[in-house]
């Protein structure tokens, strides 16, 4: 079987659907592969902040996935054994609320949304191989039906949006020029939670080396994810259920929020989920969502990241696909501008990430935050994307924590001048990426390596 097509989309959760309903709307056809038979569950923490609304509503989706009953956040915080920060989100484009959408019902909904755009949806169908002109342009796919069916789909631009693994990455020989292992690793499960007072409030604590989360989700439950350290790899490999209980009953604030809930699910663990940034564009082919760029999920920007440049790369190529190089040229643009936008949030999520014990100039700054509700919502906005994280941990505040450190007589003079000394080095380090971010992107491109 053999058959044309302007776009080929190879996955079609997130990113994919997200891509298709750009391009359907703008009257390309559009014809979207995936492996998964739907509605189809993935591992995902999927929660949401204003901007994830935001962008569900930007494809269309936003009456389809509202239909699914989730519980809407008004509230968020973050906290230790010594305080806590609670406040309001800040409106985003008119969404001032948070969610967390189990992705079984998500991702069917945008893909509705895609089949309703003109988008064509194929299920339990795998993409084996790509094909290429005489010029090496990738200008198709051949694929292979659950059934034993096999065909090719010849395509003026095939978009990868098929994961961490990706084919499509892979066949091209892609490579990452940005790397940043996972310090934490993560383990999740799902409650059921009859505490509908606190159904609107999403919340984080910290406790030593140990960051935990709790999720009020649809389907009357929460979804609760610890991410210890990965040095406690082990223990989750051999005892599993008992390790991640033992964890939640650690967790003072945690555990008293789970009195009354009861886990129904199975707990689900991720061990090795390294961020990166791959050279994401080619003639005649570019890599959306995860295929192209991960960031570490403790600041859960997965979804809204898939969904906004996904749509962003079907905008950019729609009206582009009749002339080659006026196509290479968009998705390349549309590469770069996404690079620029998740540089920031991939930096300060790697930080997140970090096995760190809450530091002395830490449980100041959490001390201080929990003054004012205000003071929140700015913490809220970093995660929201409508500050950057610089903007908000201002050295002048630093120096006003450190003070506050400095007067609690419970807190080491040793222990915050190691503190201090360790995030300078790291702000350092930081700052040398953003300087060399683009030289890497492009002597990746050009040499089809990662580069170090």
């Amino acid at each position: 079987m053999s058959e044309r097509t302007d776009v080929v989309i190879v996955g079609a959760r997130c990113a994919g659907s997200a891509a298709a309903i750009a391009l359907a709307k703008r009257g390309r056809k559009v014809i979207a592969l995936d492996v998964a038979s739907f509605p189809s569950d993935t591992n995902s923490t999927h929660l949401f902040f204003p901007n994830h609304w935001a962008e569900v509503a930007a494809c269309g989706a936003l009456d389809r996935v509202m239909a699914l009953d989730p519980p809407l956040h008004t509230r968020a915080g973050l906290g230790t054994a010594r305080s806590e920060v609670v406040g309001p989100y800040s409106d985003y484009e008119g969404f001032a609320y948070g969610s967390c959408v189990k992705r079984y019902g998500l991702d069917m909904a945008l893909i509705e949304t895609a089949r309703e755009a003109g988008a064509e949806i194929r299920e339990q169908t795998r993409v084996t191989d790509l094909v290429r002109d005489s010029s090496g342009r990738v200008t198709g796919v051949e694929w292979t039906a659950h059934d034993g069916t096999t065909g090719t789909i010849e395509a003026k631009l095939v978009i990868g949006a098929d994961g961490r693994r990706s084919t499509v990455g892979r066949i091209v020989g892609t490579r990452e020029h940005h790397v940043f292992p996972n310090g934490r690793m993560m383990a999740y499960a799902y409650y059921r939670d009859p505490r509908t007072e606190l159904r609107n409030l999403a919340m984080q604590w910290r406790q030593d080396d140990d960051l935990v989360t709790i999720f009020p989700c649809d389907g009357g439950q929460s979804l609760v994810l610890l991410m210890p350290p990965t040095s406690r790899a082990k223990d989750f490999h051999e005892h599993g259920i008992e390790a991640y209980e033992k964890t939640v009953n650690s967790i003072e604030p945690l555990r008293q929020r789970l009195e009354g809930c009861e886990r129904e699910s199975r707990v689900r663990v991720s061990f090795e989920h390294p961020s990166y940034f791959r050279h994401s564009t080619g003639p005649g082919w570019a890599l959306a969502g995860d295929a192209g760029h991960f960031k570490d999920p403790v600041t859960a920007q997965g979804i809204r990241d898939a969904l906004r440049f996904g749509r962003l790369l079907g905008e950019a190529a729609a009206p582009a696909l009749d002339d080659p190089s006026r196509l290479d040229a968009a998705v390349k643009a549309w590469e770069i501008d996404r690079d620029e936008q998740c540089l920031p949030m991939y930096q300060w999520a790697n930080g997140l990430g970090l096995p760190d014990h809450i530091s002395p100039i830490e449980h100041a700054a959490y001390a201080w935050a929990s003054k004012r509700p205000e003071r929140a919502t700015e913490i809220l906005d970093v995660f929201s994307r409508k500050r950057r994280p610089d903007k908000v941990f201002t050295p002048a505040r630093l120096v006003r924590w450190i003070g506050i450190a400095l007067r609690d007589p419970a807190t080491s003079r040793g222990g915050v001048a190691r503190t201090l000394k360790r995030d300078i080095g790291r702000e350092v380090a930081r700052r040398k990426e953003v300087a060399l971010f683009k030289r890497r992107r492009a002597a990746s491109a050009e040499r089809g390596a990662t580069v170090t």
